[in-house]
């Protein structure tokens, strides 16, 4: 902090180091200290950064919690703990942006008719009063996968439920032939 007051005024009036420190109220000796403690400082984050790029080169997206336990003995060498290595690699511009991976089922803006919800003022009091449906992607990497669900709104029972890979409404009315199916086995027990 005195470091940079020190140099700016040193620079613009011309003045002498044990001049500038009388008229800021400090000695020469907490300016020099700082100017070590800064450069201590610059160093011990420049090995920071080169042991950072160092994995980042074998492993580019490794986030900042990995590399705090990758390189725990040699930061600790370096008297660096978990919020001083977040620190320098957020101030040298290191860090990994996460990049969202999810598929977006829902388009409530689409040209079709929209229903209107007609259990809103209904609160289920026993079982298989009010059936909920529901589709959901349930993916891999290499293929897409909807499942649709037939619930109990009451107990949250899976009433029905079907695994296909488009988006159509079969799947969602197999899973409701299911659900139709399992309740007529119950009444027929």
């Amino acid at each position: 902090m005195y470091t940079r007051a020190i140099n700016k005024l040193k620079s613009e009036k011309d003045e002498t180091i044990v001049s500038t420190c009388r008229l800021l109220g400090v000695s020469r000796q907490v300016y020099y200290r700082s100017l070590r403690s800064t450069a201590k400082k610059l160093q011990k984050a420049g090995q920071v950064v080169g042991l950072v790029l160092g994995v980042r080169q074998q492993m580019p997206r490794i986030g900042t919690r990995k590399l705090y336990y990758m390189l725990g003995d040699q930061l600790s060498d370096l008297g660096v703990g978990r919020d001083k290595l977040f620190a320098i690699i957020n101030a040298n511009h290191l860090s990994i942006k996460p990049t969202r991976n999810y598929h977006i089922t829902t388009n409530s803006h689409h040209r079709f008719h929209k229903h209107k919800n007609l259990i809103t003022d209904l609160t289920p009091h026993r079982p298989e009063q009010v059936w909920v449906s529901d589709i959901t992607y349930v993916g891999g990497l290499s293929q897409h996968t909807y499942l649709a669900l037939v619930t109990d709104a009451y107990s949250k029972k899976v009433m029905g439920f079907d695994l296909s890979s488009s988006l159509s409404a079969e799947g969602s009315l197999r899973a409701l032939n299911m659900a139709i199916k399992e309740r007529q086995y119950k009444m027929n027990r």
